[in-house]
């Protein structure tokens, strides 16, 4: 899968993208992360990116030309693909999009910065809104850090053990993981329950499926401990 991102800085991605998951996936050939940096698509010696913004408010938008020039550059040299502006009012990205996003070929992240993207940007380029959620950070780096992260976890051959993201919080409907423990068996008075020491796999199952109905229902409310899959407004 090809992953492109397009932004004002790509230094902030390349320890993320050389550790860990993402590493082991890119040395896999799982993943093929591109960056770019829209500054390059300026034709001032400033290398301006951003103004004010048409009737007047705070701060400043990002321009239409480099950011639609940067994300043409990518599609041509990479081909056809998904364009994904990170923005606090797209769509919210849930397990379930990032399950759409890994059926994909090619998604090309577009960061956010400042007030946010000139609407023309999106006109021009087709583009869909992305949110990792209902807050605000400086700028969309960190949300693609998470999608890329996310999309890449649920790809064949990215993680060491292929049912890991079968079974981990949201993998089926907005159920959480149950509890979870390793050695040693007794830590400070505190034991692991005797029914994962029993070996008896059924029970195990049942157990889990327990934990993670009452701490779905404890922390998130009755309905998303129904693991139903739908999401709910706030």
């Amino acid at each position: 899968m090809k992953i492109d991102i397009a932004t004002l800085f790509p230094g902030m991605f390349r320890e993320v993208l050389g550790t860990s998951i993402l590493k082991l996936a890119r040395e896999r050939g799982v993943i093929d992360v591109a960056l770019y940096d829209i500054r390059d698509f300026t034709f001032d010696r400033h290398r301006k990116v951003d103004d004010r913004p048409y009737g007047g408010g705070p701060g400043m938008l990002l321009t239409p030309e480099p950011v639609v020039l940067c994300v043409e550059r990518i599609l041509r040299e990479r081909g056809p693909g998904r364009v994904c502006l990170l923005t606090p009012q797209g769509r919210k990205f849930t397990q379930p999009v990032a399950r759409e996003f890994a059926s994909d070929e090619h998604v090309v992240l577009v960061c956010g910065r400042y007030e946010g993207f000139d609407e023309r940007i999106r006109t021009a380029l087709g583009a869909e809104e992305l949110s990792v959620g209902d807050f605000v950070v400086t700028g969309g780096e960190l949300a693609a850090m998470i999608v890329t992260d996310a999309v890449t976890r649920l790809l064949p051959g990215a993680l060491g053990d292929e049912s890991s993201a079968g079974s981990e919080s949201f993998s089926t409907g907005t159920a959480l993981e149950g509890p979870q423990y390793t050695r040693p068996p007794e830590f400070r008075g505190l034991r692991v329950p005797e029914v994962l020491l029993s070996g008896d796999h059924a029970r195990i199952a049942r157990w889990r499926e327990e934990e993670s109905r009452k701490k779905t229902e404890h922390l998130r409310g009755g309905d998303a401990a129904r693991g139903n899959g739908e999401e709910r407004e706030p």
